[in-house]
Parts: structure tokens; C-alpha cells; sequence
């Protein structure tokens, strides 16, 4: 990738609130001069009133901006598992707030050495499990891959050190009560979009978000499942259903087992219909088997890149 991707490219300025006003204030004065004194004073009581509100008002600044990377540093490392982490990166303000849209993600940009010696500038996209409830700070859930330039980067990084991010990215935005039910089938970190689905759910609930979910979750052994404590707890929620699926399970295991199967959407995940959508997230032979899959089911067929509108989205 080239450097102009993960490149500090500046953003335009735009004109303020108060530049508009003064302008507006002399064009009254230039037109109805006798009315010159009133224009003045209520200008001034304006303007006072801007002030005292950008000293008194509780305002949370968006730390995101779409078209330029911005430099987030590492405050913090939680080890999950043998190969999954979460990363806590500080946003410039204690009261600063990512400003990503529920369901969308953000891009990480960083200049890698390769094996050969040489810097390459990769960039990657991600989807925070934190929202905007927790200010000062996002959280990422990574999965690190032998191979994998930006996972083994972040490995690889200490606390203090910074990361390049920009956002938000996506053609998925959550809104309240869009749907009925919400079908979701994640594999692996593909649950990242999902949990922060659902929390933004669980959040809106006293405020009127009747949403229901259906989770289907995948993955290959009972250490592999990311997340279950909040998962759980999020399932005491009578709107919202939680299924387990392993490929390798141990003894006694009670969810399902081997692949997500035509058999397990129909018996989990909610029919056909116009008030629901299904949504897809995991490794990429997986979410286009269960494209397939769906499409045999009698949903609407998903597109090769997913739009909002779409009964099937695939992350």
C-alpha cells in the first residue's frame, strides 16, 4: 500500500459560527443602519451567550475523522487467550469519544518491516467492542496470526507506543428498533460487530429498543469462544438467545457441533421476513458458504458487497 494511505494528510478548515454572524451582523447594519444600535447589542448578548456556553456546556468531542489518520496510543494490554488480545487505545481527551457509528469499524495503519528488510505501509480494519459510553479510551479485540502483518505488529507493541486509526468505515449503522429481529452468525473475532451491536442494544433498552437477537456463535474449541461471560450475560436478556457451536467439542458438550448447518439457521436464527435481517461475520469461506446457504433458505440473496438496506449483511 502506498505511503499516501496511512499518510497525516491535513484536513480542510472550515468557516466558524461566529465568522457567519459577524458577517450577517454588518449586513443588517449596512442595510437598516437606523436599527444599527439594536443590531450591535443583540450581536454582543450573542456572542456572550456562545461563550459562556462553550464554558459552561458539557460537550464530548469525536476523536474519528474519515479522510486522515490521527496517532492513538497504547494505554493498556489484556491477554484473553494464547492468541487474542484486547487493545486499550487512548483518545486524546479524558472526555473525548470515538464518534463510531454502532456497526461500523475504523482502519489501523502502521509502517512494517518485511522479511526482506524493507518498510511497508500496511492498513487493516477493525470494529471496536467499546462505544461511545466509554469515553476517554476504545477497545479492540484481536486475534494475532502467524502471518499476519498488523496482528503481529500490535503483538508486538508496549504500552506508550501509538497507532495510526481513522473512521468510521462501513455500510452497516445500527438504529433502534430498525428491525424486529436481528439474526447473527460470527465466527471467531467476527463477533466484534455483534457485541457492539448488542451492547448498543442492551444500552437502548430502557429508552425503547425492543430489538430481539438470535446469536449463532462458531469456533473451533471451548477455549476459542471470545467473550462468553458478557455473552451470558447478555442472554439472561429474554429478548436475546445465545447458541454455541464447536467444531472440536469436549465430552458432554450440549450446543452444536461441527459447521453451521442449514438445520441450525432454521432452528435458531429468525425465518424469512420483511422485519428482519441476518448478519454475517467471520472467516471469509465461512460467510460465503452461509450466503449460499441462506439464499437455499428463502432470504434474500447477498449482494457481493453488503448495503445496509440488505436482508443478508455480511461484515
Amino acid at each position: 500500500m502506498s505511503q499516501k494511505l496511512c499518510g497525516m494528510a491535513g484536513g480542510k478548515a472550515s468557516v466558524s459560527y461566529l465568522t457567519v454572524s459577524t458577517f450577517v451582523i454588518l449586513g443588517i447594519l449596512l442595510i437598516a443602519r437606523p436599527y444599527a444600535a439594536v443590531a450591535i447589542a443583540a450581536f454582543v448578548v450573542g456572542l456572550g451567550a456562545v461563550y459562556l456556553r462553550q464554558l459552561t456546556g458539557k460537550k464530548t468531542k469525536s476523536a474519528l475523522t474519515a479522510d486522515v489518520f490521527q496517532e492513538f496510543e497504547l494505554a493498556k494490554k489484556t491477554i484473553v487467550s494464547h492468541n487474542v488480545t484486547i487493545y486499550r487505545f487512548n483518545l486524546p481527551t479524558p472526555e473525548s469519544v470515538l464518534g463510531l457509528p454502532i456497526g461500523q469499524h475504523v482502519s489501523l495503519c502502521a509502517s512494517i518491516r518485511q522479511p526482506d528488510g524493507t518498510f511497508k505501509e500496511i492498513s487493516r480494519s477493525y470494529t471496536p467492542i467499546s462505544g461511545d459510553d466509554q469515553p476517554g479510551s476504545f477497545d479492540l479485540l484481536i486475534k494475532t496470526y502467524p502471518q499476519g502483518n498488523m496482528t503481529q505488529h500490535l503483538a508486538s507493541m508496549t504500552v506508550g507506543q501509538s497507532i495510526r486509526a481513522r473512521g468510521p468505515k462501513g455500510n452497516f449503522t445500527y438504529t433502534s428498533n430498525m428491525v424486529r429481529r436481528l439474526g447473527m452468525i460470527a465466527g471467531g473475532t467476527g463477533i466484534t460487530p455483534m457485541l457492539q451491536i448488542i451492547d448498543a442494544i442492551m444500552r437502548g433498552r430502557e429508552s425503547g429498543d425492543q430489538t430481539e437477537i438470535d446469536l449463532i456463535y462458531a469456533n473451533v474449541t471451548v477455549e476459542d469462544i471470545l467473550q462468553s461471560v458478557i455473552l451470558d450475560k447478555h442472554a439472561e436478556d429474554p429478548g436475546i438467545r445465545v447458541h454455541y457451536v464447536l467444531d472440536r467439542p469436549p465430552e458432554g458438550w450440549d450446543g452444536g457441533i461441527g459447521y453451521v448447518t442449514a438445520d441450525m439457521i432454521t432452528r435458531w436464527l429468525p425465518g424469512p421476513a420483511p422485519d428482519i435481517k441476518i448478519l454475517l461475520c467471520g472467516p471469509p469461506p465461512m460467510v460465503a458458504a452461509l450466503k449460499r446457504t441462506t439464499e437455499k433458505l428463502g432470504y434474500e440473496k447477498s449482494r457481493p458487497i453488503s448495503k445496509l438496506e440488505d436482508q443478508v449483511f455480511a461484515f
